[in-house]
């Protein structure tokens, strides 16, 4: 392949061969049913190992860049996705706003890119298991790092999935949502400031807030897709700063009391909906009697009339998918706002 140029570079060898016979079919220099060299003359050619060349033949037989027919030797393939880039969307769980996100992402990145979407649960095993499996196939990886401990609490990555992040490219990953990782190089990011963002929020509703005499944040601390942490340590800087009397419970159920001018704030959908149940239960009014801000906005809850705490999730997918294709390596914090409603 005279196109095909190897270089001493941070780019892996086998992911220069990837991107030369990509980019030699998108630019003509090679055809479909054209005839590519053979492992052993590849190698041979470029002073190659053949384990090398092996690996980079079958990413593009993945990717159905190439076949091999056997006894004749490896084929150019026709393929709707060549010219595109290819992007794996790994997300740690499926909900309202992170679907929000993800069709921003693909309404954004257009018919520039083939995005496939894996949910990998916060399960570490499941999510190695994922990049293990896929990484070298894909050009660029998005990942939102949240991952539950062994006791079911949130962490942002543990020491395996810092490494392996670590062996791709740096300029391949962008982290979304959670920008907490400890990685050796810089990467793009869009990302919530969890601890600032709930501060900043609670700040701007101060107004309201102030008439209630006690502030519960609903946090769950286990769960099987379990909440930062810097979300508890926001809302307690902001009620000490304010001194409002303030705690935080596990779970809002039958158990719960309700006390007229305390104000909830909830995270987990199932506490908003057993909330607002049990306040119409008591004859209580919710935004009167009982105040509630909700973290995560979702259409429903607009609805409902639910005041909010919520990060901009159509910002976030198009700011990420710009990013993407304009090979931009930079940090953005994502648009984060209170929006008021009758629940205030």
């Amino acid at each position: 392949m005279r196109h095909l140029e190897i270089e001493e570079s941070r780019v892996p060898k086998y992911r220069q061969i990837v991107d030369g016979v990509v980019a030699g079919v998108a630019n003509g220099q090679l055809q479909i049913d054209d005839k590519i060299p053979s492992i052993n003359a590849l190698s041979e050619a470029y002073g190659l190992s053949r384990d090398t060349v092996e690996k980079a033949y079958n990413i593009l037989k993945q990717r159905k860049v190439i076949t091999s027919v056997k006894g004749k030797g490896f084929y150019i393939t026709r393929t709707p996705l060549i010219g595109k880039l290819n992007v794996l969307f790994l997300i740690n769980k499926l909900s309202t706003y992170k679907m929000q996100i993800y069709n921003a992402f693909v309404k954004e990145i257009g018919d520039r890119a083939h995005v496939e979407l894996h949910v990998y649960h916060c399960d570490e095993t499941l999510f190695l298991n994922l990049l293990k499996k896929s990484a070298a196939v894909y050009d660029h990886i998005v990942v939102m790092p949240h991952f539950r401990s062994g006791s079911s609490q949130h962490v942002s990555a543990t020491e395996s999935v810092q490494r392996s992040l670590d062996r791709i490219a740096a300029d391949r990953v962008l982290l979304l949502d959670n920008n907490l990782i400890a990685l050796q190089q810089q990467h793009a990011e869009v990302y919530q400031d969890f601890e600032a963002d709930i501060y900043t929020a609670l700040q701007e509703g101060y107004g309201k807030i102030q008439r209630y005499g006690k502030a519960i944040l609903v946090y769950p601390m286990r769960a099987l897709y379990p909440y930062p942490k810097r979300i508890l340590h926001g809302f307690r800087r902001f009620c000490s700063s304010v001194r409002l009397p303030f705690e935080v419970i596990d779970a809002v159920d039958q158990a719960t009391v309700l006390q007229a001018g305390n104000l909830y704030i909830t995270i987990a959908e199932s506490d908003l909906v057993n909330l607002v149940k049990q306040v119409r239960d008591s004859g209580q009014t919710v935004g009167k009697d009982i105040g509630i801000i909700s973290y995560n906005d979702t259409p429903l809850k607009d609805l409902l009339g639910i005041t909010v705490m919520s990060t901009d999730f159509d910002a976030m997918g198009t700011t990420a998918a710009r990013l993407v294709l304009e090979k931009r390596i930079e940090q953005v914090r994502n648009p984060f706002r209170l929006i008021e409603r009758d629940s205030l």
